[in-house]
């Protein structure tokens, strides 16, 4: 078990950081920044994958996707006006080899080699500091105008934290780029209070205490990673493990087990994959006994997989999150007591000191009964303090009600019931509008994801001349023998089980999804492939 000494354990680093000297490694890095002309208020821009130099200091904390190109990156620093850039010397990409950032950093800054670094692309840039993680794959010498992290760290010297900044709670601690499956990312720019609560929330209904090691294979730039998971952690006092730079299965379930971890984190894609593992014995099945609990967020999460998370990894007290970036991000959550029903059919009930309401989406102002079907919006302290440099985009957003009070209206279709759990019944815009009945793609998803040769399934809604829209469903098979079945098949399933009305006119056999940061399938792009699908005539199976 864990001792109250760890806190950051890096797998494929082979590091153990204690509280202490992770304190005193931020504290290095902290004082190293400032003499590199880091302020209070400055946005300082961070793309790195889950490795122990993620840390932060009284600036602001831009974390960026390791996958963001060059233009990406570009407009990202440019929206912000970052001042500095701390980067890893190549990105790690799931299922991909290591990629050499040296290209996207000479975009930025031409003249890399220069004594001097100049970028007349960033005009806000003073310094780009660059953390090693190539493994002597790439020869940095030649870069002069480039700050090497554990010089900065070492400049930052050993001595005490940096002196009192003026910070106050409600203050910007952390600019997040939104996950959105619809749109291009949104800039929230999320306080120190509303950070530091949320995560201490989310430890108490996952009963966190110091014996308690957390697997967390969410990317740190994401609110899974740097909320859920460090925040909870460090506010309980438990240790947080990292397996890999980005997701990799097998690292994930070897960490488990050498670690006696007790918690692990997960999309529904990642225990999937996971779970494919064990069945196909990559991995041996014991050494999973130390489970307990754990978060599953992102997506909701499907019946049957629910149960395969409680029998093959032992994780009967898995908790279910749900939030938006938005909303530093989680607003529900089950317990880890909380009857299976409602671990399966609900999202948990409300955090402390969160409000929800559920309301018509044509009339905001008007608050529906309790188990109507409308848009869930949530106020609190857990609110961003809007979208950076973007003010049309925040006030769509955070809507003030007839008392003025604020409230961050989510997209997501949404009831509660008498004793306040909370159902989430889809995206607003992903309701597939059938001959004018409303089908929510969660319930046919549930049902096709019981089948045996089904690995991964999401469904949208594709258009028909006759009904306006009908059912498509994109499944990833099981490998092998396992996976053998056929699209009418699909739908006898679907139509055993549920009304015919249900049964996708369209199967797409896919092997993967188009996802977001975050691990989200990104539907309209799904509906976009399924539209191409059928004009090339391959959607008729």
């Amino acid at each position: 078990m864990a001792t109250v000494t760890r806190t950051v354990i890096s797998h494929h680093q082979q590091t153990i950081l204690t509280y202490d000297a992770l304190d005193r490694d931020s504290n290095s890095l902290a004082r190293g920044l400032q003499k590199l002309g880091v302020k209070k208020g400055d946005r300082v821009a961070v793309s790195l994958g889950n490795n122990v130099e993620f840390a932060t200091l009284g600036a602001i904390l831009v974390p960026l996707n390791p996958a963001f190109n060059a233009p990406q990156v570009l407009s990202a620093l440019n929206h912000l006006a970052a001042s500095h850039l701390i980067i890893g010397a190549e990105t790690n990409l799931p299922r991909k080899e290591p990629r050499s950032n040296i290209p996207l950093l000479t975009h930025l800054v031409p003249n890399l080699s220069g004594s001097k670094l100049v970028s007349d692309l960033v005009p806000s840039l003073q310094n780009v500091v660059l953390v090693n993680n190539a493994y002597g794959r790439i020869d940095l010498d030649e870069y002069k105008s480039i700050q090497r992290y554990e010089h900065v760290a070492e400049d930052g010297g050993r001595g005490s934290a940096l002196g009192d900044q003026g910070l106050h709670p409600d203050e910007i601690a952390n600019i997040q780029f939104t996950s959105g499956t619809t749109s291009m990312p949104k800039a929230a720019c999320l306080s120190h209070k509303s950070i530091l609560n949320n995560g201490n929330s989310i430890g108490d209904r996952m009963l966190l205490t110091p014996d308690d090691v957390v697997c967390c294979p969410p990317p740190l730039f994401h609110c899974f990673g740097c909320i859920l998971g460090y925040m909870a952690t460090a506010t309980h006092g438990s240790a947080i493990v990292f397996p890999t730079e980005a997701f990799d299965a097998l690292a994930t379930l070897e960490a488990v087990r050498e670690y006696k971890c007790t918690a692990l984190y997960g999309v529904p894609t990642m225990f999937v994959a996971e779970l494919d593992l064990l069945a196909h014995g990559a991995v041996p099945h014991d050494g999973f006994q130390y489970l307990r609990t754990g978060i599953a967020a992102g997506s909701s999460i499907p019946s049957e997989l629910m149960r395969k998370l409680h029998k093959k990894l032992n994780l009967t007290e898995l908790t279910i999150c749900y939030g938006m970036t938005e909303t530093s991000p989680v607003s529900a959550m089950t317990t880890t007591d909380d009857p299976m029903e409602k671990r399966i059919d609900s999202v948990g009930r409300l955090l402390p000191h969160v409000n929800a309401k559920v309301v018509d989406p044509s009339d905001w102002s008007h608050t529906l009964d309790v188990n109507q079907r409308g848009e869930l919006a949530v106020s609190g302290y857990l609110l961003m303090k809007g979208y950076w440099n973007d003010e049309v985009k925040t006030r769509e957003s955070l809507v003030p009600d007839e008392d003025g009070v604020l409230w961050m209206h989510t997209g997501d279709e949404a009831s509660m019931d008498e004793e306040g759990y909370v159902k989430i019944t889809g995206r607003i815009k992903d309701l597939i509008i059938k001959g004018g009945e409303n089908i929510h793609p969660l319930e046919v998803e549930n049902c096709l994801f019981g089948h045996t040769a089904v690995r991964e399934v999401s469904v949208v809604g594709l258009p028909d001349e006759r009904y306006g829209e009908v059912v498509a469903a994109f499944v990833v098979k099981h490998s092998g023998e396992e996976g053998n079945v056929s699209a009418d098949e699909i739908r006898t399933w679907v139509r055993e089980k549920l009304s015919h009305h249900l049964v996708p006119k369209y199967v797409f056999w896919v092997d993967t999804y188009p996802k977001t940061a975050s691990g989200k399938i990104q539907k309209f792009k799904l509906k976009e492939m399924g539209i191409a699908l059928l004009q090339e005539g391959k959607g008729l199976i």
